[in-house]
């Protein structure tokens, strides 16, 4: 460790406090100074490949100058105005206006936050207000799933369903229920039952228990990605949709991954034919180069919007916020123009066949899986048996640490290593990140 290096870090250890915080793992923190496509470099000089792209969300790679103009120029001509109504800004009608292209043909309207967690607040509060509209304001329960990831604001936490996040900040809100994920590698089915019609109807049997007049939504990651990119069984989807139909249950997409291209296609749910009522998009629209998210909804959801009797008390001061507009205009350009999905089947194929190649026959290697440019390597103690490792023998964190070794940096949910590199990652790259992993894997469970 560099001085420079040593002065910042006790600097950052008296100062900072962090997402996740945590002293212990913070010791040996990387202080990153710059980023160019695929790489990231820390101040220490070392460089290492971005294999999460941030956090998902670095799809168009760093450095992009015609990101950072958009933002010099509104930064230089309107840095900020309101968003409530009575107010807005061109490059906000633009975005909302390209997002009515790109979305899901029924979606047509657009709310925008400033990321993810706040997306999710605002589809809970529009599902009660949508439902309170019509005569049933007891519609307002949130069905989400095991390892689902949806923010950690208090009521988005409560609709996350990896318990890690919950001890400490208990009791979540009441009106949140889980039922399991799909997870194909792991979900159990009744003898005869396709495992995914299976998993799906374990919502209607939560959608009973809890009363059908009281549900309002069931909220859902197209592919789970923090959970460890999960990808459900081809009849799921289908099957979900005709349920949420069923008993009046708005299906809403949490798309902050998968939308903008990263799973092969524009938006994730475009892969099983369905529409969702809602979507909520983060991440990739940026793709981060400022905070933005937000929700998309359905024309019937919009109508009740527009005229219904009481306004919609629901605002943030950076709603709309011109500088992020103009990012999202221009980067929406990039991955439109770049062919961004085609890149991520092709390149996300490409990164699944080397792993499978490299990887495929270890005997610690429970699962490869993917779909576009998001991939996930499941590692277990028992490959016959699908055991896991114990928790005390830390092998996530340890081959966390020797893919670093091999500038390789990414993250895991337990021993669950998640790819999901720029959507610009040449394949010279993907063999680097391929060699990365495998060598880490090689020295902390042999061969």
């Amino acid at each position: 460790m560099t001085a420079t290096q040593d002065s910042m870090l006790a600097s950052d250890h008296a100062h900072l406090i962090h997402p996740l915080h945590s002293k212990a793992t913070h010791q040996s923190a990387h202080i990153w100074v710059e980023g160019s496509g695929s790489t990231l470099t820390d101040a220490e000089g070392r460089q290492y490949i971005d294999g999460l792209a941030g956090l998902w969300n670095v799809v168009a790679g760093h450095g992009r100058e015609e990101l950072a103009r958009a933002a010099s120029e509104q930064m230089t001509t309107l840095p900020y105005c309101s968003g409530y109504a009575g107010s807005s800004n061109p490059h906000a009608i633009a975005l909302a206006e390209r997002l009515a292209r790109m979305t899901y043909p029924s979606i047509n309207r657009f709310f925008f936050t400033s990321g993810g967690g706040e997306s999710s607040e605002t589809s809970f509060k529009t599902a009660r207000y949508y439902f309170r509209q019509q005569g049933q304001p007891e519609k307002t329960k949130v069905i989400s799933r095991q390892w689902a990831y949806h923010g950690v604001t208090l009521a988005a936490m409560s609709a996350t369903g990896i318990s890690g996040y919950w001890p400490m900040f208990e009791p979540r809100v009441p009106g949140f229920s889980h039922i399991s994920s799909p997870y194909p590698y792991r979900y159990q089915a009744p003898e005869g039952v396709s495992p995914g019609i299976a998993a799906a109807d374990e919502l209607e049997a939560k959608i009973l228990e809890e009363g059908p007049e009281t549900v309002a939504m069931f909220l859902a990651e197209p592919v789970q990605g923090a959970g460890g990119v999960i990808i459900p069984q081809a009849d799921y989807f289908p099957r979900i949709r005709e349920i949420c139909d069923r008993y009046n249950v708005l299906l809403v997409a949490d798309e902050v991954i998968t939308g903008f291209g990263r799973t092969g296609k524009m938006f994730g749910l475009e892969h099983w034919g369905i529409e969702p009522d809602m979507i909520q998009y983060a991440k990739a629209i940026t793709s981060g180069y400022f905070p933005l998210g937000g929700i998309g909804v359905n024309d019937t959801i919009a109508d009740v919007l527009d005229n219904g009797e009481d306004v919609w008390m629901h605002a943030f001061t950076y709603s709309a916020h011109p500088v992020g507009c103009a990012v999202a205009v221009a980067n929406l350009e990039i991955i439109e123009n770049e062919d961004f999905p085609g890149q991520a089947a092709e390149k996300g194929q490409y990164l699944l066949d080397g792993l499978q190649t490299a990887l495929g026959d270890h005997p610690h290697v429970g699962e490869i899986r993917g779909l576009g440019l998001m991939a996930a390597v499941e590692i277990v103690k028992d490959r016959a048996t699908k055991e896991e490792f114990a928790a005390d023998e830390k092998v996530g964190a340890r081959l966390h640490q020797a893919a670093q070794q091999r500038g390789l940096f990414s993250r895991l949910r337990g021993d669950v290593y998640c790819l999901a590199p720029p959507v610009v990652i040449t394949t010279a790259e993907l063999d680097q990140v391929i060699e990365a992993l495998a060598g880490a894997i090689h020295e902390v469970l042999g061969t």
